[in-house]
């Protein structure tokens, strides 16, 4: 049922979300305020309390080894699947292999999934903590757009929401005097991620005519009848985007016959596209043209004077890509 792959979009979308704290740093300053050092505050990778243990176990936190703060770390916390940006499960698209142009990949569409983190930021003095949780808080209103490749065969990148959801503070200050204060920050986020599937290699070559043929035989007890089907996939846009002519007037969702500013540079029995409105030419007289509306399953709509008509003649039916579904998306036919 399943086939391998790893496109590592949970590890990729991990490490960017961590890079987003590695560079955050605390100045302290004298009674003068004069700056006296500057701490680039460590960030890890790892659950809080595998931190405060550290500290509170430590035999000897006068030691060399012992941990110091303030420190950061962060963990990947949760994963949740969001129907809010669920698209259709059988869609699909294709892009040129960014490695060789002449092959094309396809993909279906990716499924929506969020990503819960748990950012920690441990000091032992308060103004240390509130210099660290003020270089965060303002890039976060409350999300922020994290660009992330997350899927490198195709070079699919995604712009992933980082949401700040909630903030608590702990002051843990009770104790002797053996014991270390720790103040502790947790700001838990939500990343808005997408899962891709396996990417395969679509054809290269479109299909240009197909034909079935069932030949009669001698026998007439059984024979057959002559049958062939033919088609000719016929192009659905104009590939060179230049309008032919314009309208002169807003036309109504209903309208099928209307004026253009030069009916000349249409021909009849073709197909035309008026903002994504796909119409059947049926004649043409002088200016005055006349259509079958909706086309192609587009919707009929309102359209304004001025708006660009393209022309799909046969010079597009030679230039269908690899992969365009003809019209046909796997429900209407």
């Amino acid at each position: 049922m399943f086939e391998y792959f790893y496109n590592e979009i949970l590890r990729r979308t991990i490490i960017s979300f961590g890079t987003l704290f590695n560079n955050i740093s605390i100045k302290h300053q004298d009674s003068s305020d004069n700056v006296v050092s500057v701490v680039k505050v460590p960030l890890a990778y790892g659950p809080t309390q595998k931190f405060l243990a550290r500290l509170t176990q430590s035999p000897d936190l006068n030691k060399p080894f012992a941990i110091t703060l303030p420190r950061m770390s962060f963990e990947f916390i949760g994963l949740t699947y969001d129907p809010s940006r669920k698209v259709s499960t059988v869609q699909n698209f294709t892009v040129k292999d960014p490695d060789d142009g002449s092959v094309t990949k396809k993909s279906y569409m990716p499924v929506p999934y969020n990503m819960q983190f748990e950012l920690s930021i441990m000091s032992k003095l308060n103004d240390d903590a509130l210099q660290i949780v003020e270089q965060i808080l303002p890039y976060f209103q409350p999300a922020y757009n994290l660009t992330v490749e997350l899927v490198e065969s195709i070079q699919e990148k995604r712009d992933i929401p980082v949401i700040l959801e909630n903030i608590t503070m702990q002051d843990d200050y009770e104790g002797d005097y053996s014991s270390r204060r720790v103040i502790l920050y947790t700001l838990r986020f939500t990343a808005k991620t997408y899962m891709f599937g396996p990417t395969t290699t679509a054809t290269k070559d479109v299909i240009k005519k197909a034909t079935i043929s069932y030949v009669t035989g001698a026998d007439t007890s059984n024979a057959t009848r002559d049958l062939t089907y033919s088609v000719t996939p016929r192009a659905t846009k104009n590939y060179t985007g230049s309008p032919a002519t314009t309208l002169t007037a807003d036309i109504t969702a209903i309208a099928k016959t209307f004026e253009v500013v030069d009916g000349s540079t249409l021909t009849a029995e073709t197909y035309i596209n008026i903002d994504g409105e796909q119409m059947f030419l049926k004649s043409i007289s002088g200016n005055k043209i006349t259509v079958r509306r909706g086309e192609d399953n587009t919707a009929a709509t309102i359209h304004l004077g001025g708006a660009g008509i393209q022309e799909i003649n046969a010079a597009d039916d030679a230039l269908v890509e690899s992969g365009d579904d003809f019209g046909f998306n796997g429900i209407t036919f």
